[in-house]
Parts: C-alpha cells; structure tokens; sequence
C-alpha cells in the first residue's frame, strides 16, 4: 500500500480570476489530458479579490485560448476562501501582488502549499505572469505562453513526485 495521494489538487490564483488563473487551468487541464493522462489532478481556479464573480472568464482570454485548443467557456470567476488553502495540495499565484495576499490569508502551517507559477517554468527569468486585462490582445498570447511553460515544468515534477 502506498502513501502517494492518487489526486493532485492544484488551484491557480490571480486578481480577478478572468484572465491568468482561467487561462492557467484550462491550459494545464489540457496539456495533462495530452501528455500526462497517468496524473490524476483536480483543477480550479480563483481570484484574491471579488470583482467578477459569476462571471465567464475575459472574451479575449477565451479567444486567445481557444487559438490554442483550450476551451474555457464554461469556468466561472469566484473568489479565493480560506478553505481553499487546507483543500487543494497547491496553491499557485500568478503573481507576487497576490502571492503575498494569499500568505497573509493563510494559517501558517498551510504557506508550504503556496508559491509562484511561473516558479515551475524552467526556460525563463519571468517570474511573474503579467495581468493582460488593460493592454492588447497580445498581452494574452504572452500569458498562455508562460503559462504553457510553467504548465510543462509543474506536470514534470507531478510525474517525478
């Protein structure tokens, strides 16, 4: 009998849950599916503060990822609970804004689950995910591309572990 958890829970975390933290769960959801359907994850997504939830994710957010074969039409923007921090086994910031946000919610024995995405992305110096909402369509092109690159080094370490 083995100690390994058979689910890997992991929750993506930016300001709004509209842009990076939707576009980062249906990007791995994807990638998983494709390259490592032996991981058994549970996915989701939330933003540190309230602004839209209910809401679907960014239209242009939903297009750029739709270019790319990932479908996030159905998720919906909700806000980050402290239950969360004890319910999912990682629990990824987009940024260092909201990472900090997120410790100051967190009890302390639960902050090893917290850490920047983009820590798992081993082809770059961008430690951060920039927030695309306020700039041009190609703000979010840039987004699925550091979030495809972290999403292939967090799915790496997932096979190891």
């Amino acid at each position: 009998m083995t100690n390994k958890k058979e689910i890997t829970s992991i929750l993506f975390v930016c300001m709004g849950n509209i842009c990076r933290s939707p576009s980062a769960e249906g990007i791995v959801r994807e990638m998983a599916r494709r390259e490592a359907p032996d991981l058994r994850l549970e996915l989701d997504s939330a933003g540190t503060h309230s602004y839209h939830v209910g809401q679907p994710p960014d239209a242009r957010a939903v297009a750029a990822a739709r270019k790319r074969g990932v479908d996030l039409s159905a998720l919906r923007a909700r806000k980050l609970v402290e239950e969360d921090f004890a319910r999912f086994d990682l629990v990824l910031a987009m940024d260092r804004e909201n990472l900090a946000i997120m410790e100051a919610q967190c009890r302390p024995e639960l902050r090893g689950r917290l850490r920047l995405f983009m820590s798992y992305a081993a082809d770059t110096d961008i430690d951060e995910v920039p927030d695309p909402y306020y700039g041009g369509p190609n703000g979010f092109e840039q987004v699925l591309d550091l979030v495809e690159s972290a999403a292939s080094g967090l799915l790496e370490t997932l096979r190891r572990s």
